[in-house]
Order: C-alpha cells, then structure tokens, then sequence
C-alpha cells in the first residue's frame, strides 16, 4: 500500500472511531510552570546607572575587532540538509555580516577603528564575537558578545529582524540591504553600553591593550603590570612614558594595525563581489518561504476537505447499511465511493502544491566556496627584514605575527637585555 493509501486508511479509521464516540465539552485550563525557555541572550542590565555623554573630548575612542562570524554551521555536514542550510552561503555571509556590522558602527562615529580579522588573536580594544542563528531572505538573527581586552564581558545579545515583501517592491529600497536593520540595531545596542562607562576606564583599556600586545612578545617585561583575576585581566600599573622596550612594542604595533588594515579591502572585496547575486537570492529566497507557506495552507485545507469527503463517505455508507430501503442503500453506497475518490483526490493534490522553487545559486556558491582559497601571495617588509606570506587570511596572518616576533626578539633593546 502506497504512503498515500495509508494516510487515506489511517485518517478513515479516525473518523471511524469519532463517529462512535460522543464528545464532551469542558475546558482545561493547563498553565506552563518553571522556568520558561528564551530565544535570545539577555543583555547586561545596567541598573541605576546613568549613561556618561561621548562628547567629551578627552575620552578615548576604542578600537574594535571583529572577528569573521560564526556561520552558524552544525558540525555534522548531513544535517545541512535537514535544516535547510546552505553552507557555502553561510560562509560567505559570516564575512558579509562582519562587514555590515563594521559599516554600522562606523557610522556611529563613537569608536576608533574598526578591522575585521580572521580570528579573534588580533589586537583591539573592544571585540565582538558574534554568531548567524537566522538567514533565510526573510528572518535574519545574529548573537553577539562584546567583550573587552581584559576579558571582561560588556554585552551578550540577539538582534533579529523580519524583512517584509514589500520591502523588494518599493523602489525606494533599491540598492539597500534589506538585513541592515540588524546591523544598526546591533551597533546602537554597543554605542549605549559604551555610554556606560566611564572616561577613566576606557583609558585603562587602551594601556592595557597595549601591555597584553607587548606580553604578546616579551611576557616578562610586561605582565608585572597586570593580574589575572578570576580569568579577567587587570591593570595593576603601567611602565614610564619613557621606556624603551614600551616605545618598541608601540611601533611594532603601529606596524601590526597597518597590516590588519590591508585586510579590509579584501574583506571588502568579497562582501561588494556578492551584492548583485546575494540581492537576488535574498528576494528569491522571501519569495520562495511565503509561496511555500501558501502552498502549505492549500495542502492543509485540501486535505482537510479530502477527509471530510472521505468521512462523508464512511458516514453514507454507514447509514446505508442501516437503512432498510434498497433504494437508499445504493444511493448511499454509491454517494460513499464518490466521496472517497474524490476525497483520495484532494489528498493526492495537496502533496503536488507543497513543491518548490529553486534559486539560481552558481554565483554564490562559488564565492562560498572560494573563502578558504589562497589569497595572492605578499612580501611584507618591517625592520629591513621580509618575508613572503602564503595561504588564506588567516594563514598570513599567524605568518605574520610569527615574523613580528622573530623581528623582536632579533632586535630587543638593551636595557631590557641586562
């Protein structure tokens, strides 16, 4: 017996069983107790606590890192199918949505610079590590976690936003990301926490930013000035303005940020190279969830209607065959055969209107596919020294670092030698 044949036989019998059942009404006033279940990270409450204004000119503006997202991917490539997830898209965005939310915050105009980078071994100030929960074209959610250089957590959030179908229609709209919303969301959330702090400790955060990068390098001459406490760092002191082995790592790092910098266009690069076919895919893909929930509601109300035909049908029959008239039990016989074949019908139709559409996915699915790719190789100079770095932009950049070092410990100071 068919699956079909089954369900029709299965859905038969229920209606079987109602029919020699009496129902009573009454009402069930079950209450869900215990904790309830959340969708989204709760946000750091600040209670009692007034926000202190940016516009004061000597408070420091923080350095961000943005490390490429989380795509979100489970572990087990088999259930990217079950999910409906498309990998090499998810890849691709988890850099298009470290570039979005960088342009949102560089809007705000409140932090330093804002780099992206391939892991979150940079250096910065501030860095928010965040993860894709949602990207369908329809709803897109992102969780984020902003912590700071001592490790210290600042902020830990969703930020979701449902695009409307109208949104593709008005021309208006044309050339816009209909995600941003998120993104602005997500920035707005992180400039009101920054408000929350005071000048005195952004100002700790960037000397401590600076000793943890020179530890980087030479461990012994700066964590003197800093303890762990509980997993956090703090800042216990810092070395004069002065000394030698701080004015080195300072350059080093100037040197190191240039670097980072020469990143942004290639994360730049592959988030313009996906604009026209990720606008496509956003609207095909909205256009695609709403056909197939009408779809789905046509398959329900038809089978709905099949099993009430077929139902009929047991009924007439039932009836027929307690009724004494020859007459009246054909008819109803008959009545029975015709309702269940056209209620066989109604089912087999509602599996034929649940098909659906597919996107044109050749454009995307290469730029996914390429993210791991090599960039082209470079020869980077510090110190009269170079090296030529290989591989994709994580690989050049632990290149990188690795050369940085090499070029310190060739080159460290004196004083700090004695």
């Amino acid at each position: 017996m068919t699956s079909l044949g089954k369900l029709i036989v299965g859905m038969t019998l229920i209606v079987i069983v109602l029919a020699g059942c009496q129902t009573t009404s009454g009402s069930s006033s079950g209450i869900s107790i215990g904790p309830q279940l959340s969708s989204f990270i709760n946000k750091v409450k600040r209670i009692g606590k007034e926000p202190i204004s940016n516009s004061d000119p000597d408070r420091p503006r923080l350095d961000i890192v943005i490390p490429v997202f989380d795509p979100g991917l489970p572990e087990e490539g088999k259930e990217y199918d079950e999910e409906g997830l498309w990998p090499e898209l998810r890849r691709a965005e988890a850099i298009r949505f470290a570039q979005k939310l960088k342009t949102a915050l560089e809007a705000t105009e409140a932090f330093g610079a804002v780099r992206i980078t391939p892991d979150k071994t940079a250096t910065g100030d501030l860095y928010i590590l965040a993860k894709i929960e949602e990207s369908d074209g329809e709803d897109v959610q992102i969780a984020i976690e902003v912590f700071d250089i001592s490790g210290t957590l600042w902020l830990a959030d969703s930020f979701d936003h449902e695009v409307q179908a109208s949104f593709h229609k008005n021309v208006r709209n044309e050339g816009k990301d209909p995600y941003d919303p998120v993104f602005e969301e997500a920035a707005k959330s992180i400039v009101e926490e920054l408000g929350y702090h005071e000048t005195a400790e952004l100002k700790d955060i960037q000397r401590l930013t600076d000793l943890r990068f020179g530890a980087s390098f030479v461990e012994d001459a700066f964590s003197e000035h800093m303890a762990l406490d509980d997993g956090n760092y703090k800042l216990v002191s810092f070395p004069s303005t002065d000394d030698p082995m701080l004015a080195r790592t300072k350059a080093v790092r100037v040197r190191d940020q240039l670097f980072v910098d020469g990143l942004q266009d290639n994360y730049r690069s592959f988030s313009e190279k996906m604009d026209t076919s990720y606008a496509i895919w956003q609207e095909q893909s909205l256009l695609e969830l709403k056909a197939k929930r009408e779809a789905n509601a046509k398959a329900v109300g038809e089978a709905v209607g099949g099993v009430l035909l077929i139902g009929l049908a047991v009924a007439a029959v039932v009836a027929g065959a307690d009724s004494n008239s020859v007459n009246a039990s054909m008819i109803a016989g008959t009545a029975g055969v015709v309702a269940g074949v056209a209620g066989a019908k109604l089912l087999s139709n509602s599996f034929q209107t649940s098909e659906e559409a597919k996107v044109h996915r050749d454009a995307l699915e290469e730029l996914g596919e390429s993210i791991d790719s090599d960039l082209a190789p470079r020869v980077v100079a510090f110190e009269k020294q170079t090296v030529e770095l290989t591989g994709s932009a994580k690989e050049q950049f632990a290149q990188w670092r690795a050369f940085l070092k090499r070029i310190h410990v060739l080159e460290k100071t004196p004083e700090k030698l004695l």
